[in-house]
């Protein structure tokens, strides 16, 4: 009687450890795929887009909203490398394997806003 309780008990313990981490592994995943608003100053020169946030930066993956992104973008551009202040909300995801690029990337969903760059001083260089 004691050896079947035992060995019950052991399932069930086994049972329920494994749908905890299912469970933790979907709530990750869910979170993954949310969109988040990021502040950060963006470039788009010769098929590369960046997002440069203080903490980090983000390739850009390059689809409509990123050319809507760049179009809005231009008007406050006085040269083609020019980073422009911009909020935007779009989904994180990490470089796939084989892939060239910033080891994060982000998907474009949502333009929020598309500020004026900070005045450059003189001790800028310029290339």
């Amino acid at each position: 009687m004691k050896k079947t309780l035992v060995l019950l008990l052991c399932i069930l313990l086994f049972v329920s450890c494994k749908s905890e981490s299912k469970s933790a592994s979907e709530s990750a995943l869910a979170e993954q795929h949310t969109a988040q608003l990021i502040q950060g100053d963006f470039v788009y020169y010769a098929d590369a887009a960046v997002l440069q946030t203080k903490d980090d930066i983000y390739g850009v993956i390059i689809n409509a909203k990123m050319h809507e992104l760049n179009t809005k973008v231009k008007v406050f551009k006085k040269e083609d490398t020019d980073m422009v202040p911009v909020q935007i909300k779009g989904i994180i995801t990490t470089k796939p394997e084989g892939e060239e690029g910033w080891p994060l990337q982000i998907e474009i969903t949502d333009i929020i806003t598309v500020s004026q760059p900070k005045a450059q001083d003189e001790n800028t260089i310029k290339i």
